[in-house]
């Protein structure tokens, strides 16, 4: 037997290096530890480790997400701060990012890099352009300003969800492409919108559409009311789920549509057989802890399971704390309560869009209105499951 350390110590290296360089099982197991932005890099090394990387990013497919909350750097946005570091950290290849944050303190705030020190209108292109930078560029960003937020810390799907009114808050959830689920961004404003435009948004004609989520901006304005209505008249008639809210405004896709301070609506439909969801909605007579976990237990009808399944909650900015004599996150603590290990996400909102309604496989259960989708001072409690 060879006792020479340099001997020894040579021989380790070449098993190691004839492992790591022929026997994908423990190459791919290694790959699994390995954050998605190092393992794109890591794949250039050779063919093999090009093929166990693509192999580990279609396991990666449950969805995750970034938030952040507190006092935000100048003219950096806490969520902004935060992404630029965590991003990093993910394990999946993000394929549709949705990012809602808080309207107040977000204007003039959006550079996400720290060294970047100069003031910006929330709607500059090269605002978008960095938040994009952040993710693969066949990537799908989504990005909306609210009054308030509802968000979930970042690392636990089990973490307490918190309701946000006032300060610096916001979230980044990013869904990777999942077998079985379509996830297609949608915007439309008054010179876009039209039935052509609803069919290529897989929005109508789509029997597999199974959730529409919908963000309506500058509602306020001269038409924007009628303008609602009309987005969402053909889909109150489809058998898909619909909740959201009315928002503040839109920073990311660029409106090169329409001038700043037009109305318009953006959002995301899911479609596909493994998208599932539910709704309740909180009305304005809800008005104690108890009733509103009871209203919130009639979720558990739908019997959705656990494992990627979101919950989220577009409420009126008249409700929280304010609506419950100065309790603060009752809405929040009662989704918790009812749903321990599902993720809450969020907005508080200037209306908001929904109503009683459960998805499935192969049926559809709703309330008697269903055309009665706008509400004013009430909560919409939302589950989606995507399979």
């Amino acid at each position: 037997m060879d006792l020479n350390p340099e001997s020894s110590g040579t021989s380790q290296d070449f098993k190691a290096e004839y492992i790591l360089s022929n026997v994908a099982e423990v190459v791919e197991r290694i790959l699994t530890f390995v954050p998605t932005k190092s393992l794109l890099r890591i794949a250039s090394v050779c063919r093999l480790w090009r093929n166990c990387a693509r192999r580990v990013l279609r396991t990666q497919q449950r969805l995750t997400w970034v938030s952040a909350f507190g006092p935000s750097l100048p003219y950096v946005h806490v969520l902004c701060g935060r992404l630029s570091e965590e991003v990093e950290k993910v394990f999946l290849l993000p394929k549709t990012v949705l990012a809602v944050v808080d309207s107040q303190t977000f204007d003039g705030q959006v550079s996400c890099y720290r060294q970047n020190k100069a003031k910006k209108s929330r709607h500059s292109p090269d605002t978008v352009e960095e938040l994009n930078h952040l993710f693969p560029r066949s990537c799908d960003f989504l990005g909306i300003t609210a009054p308030g937020i509802v968000l979930t810390p970042s690392g636990s799907h089990s973490g307490a969800p918190e309701e946000h009114q006032d300060g610096d808050a916001g979230f980044a959830l990013m869904f990777p492409s999942i077998e079985g689920v379509n996830i297609r961004p949608f915007h439309f404003c008054r010179k876009t919108f039209s039935e052509t435009a609803l069919q290529e948004a897989g929005l109508v004609d789509n029997p597999d559409l199974r959730v529409v989520l919908l963000f309506v901006y500058e509602a306020y304005k001269t038409g924007g009311t009628r303008f609602l209505n009309q987005v969402l008249e053909p889909l109150a008639k489809s058998k898909a789920l619909i909740a959201g809210g009315i928002v503040e405004s839109v920073f990311s896709p660029p409106r090169q549509c329409c001038g700043l301070g037009a109305y318009g609506v953006v959002g995301l439909a899911l479609s596909g057989p493994r998208v599932q969801g539910a709704s309740v909605l909180l009305e304005q007579d809800v008005g104690t802890p108890q009733e509103v976990e009871a209203t919130i237990q009639r979720l558990k009808a739908a019997s959705l399971p656990e494992r990627n399944t979101l919950g989220f909650m577009f409420a009126c900015v008249g409700r929280g704390h304010n609506y419950y004599n100065n309790m603060g996150n009752v809405e929040a603590d009662a989704f918790r309560k009812v749903f321990p290990n599902t993720p809450l996400f969020g907005l508080f909102g200037n209306g908001e869009i929904g109503c009683d309604r459960i998805v499935k496989e192969d049926y559809t259960l709703c309330d008697g209105d269903t055309e009665s989708l706008q509400h004013a001072f009430t909560t919409v409690m939302t589950l989606v499951h995507l399979g």
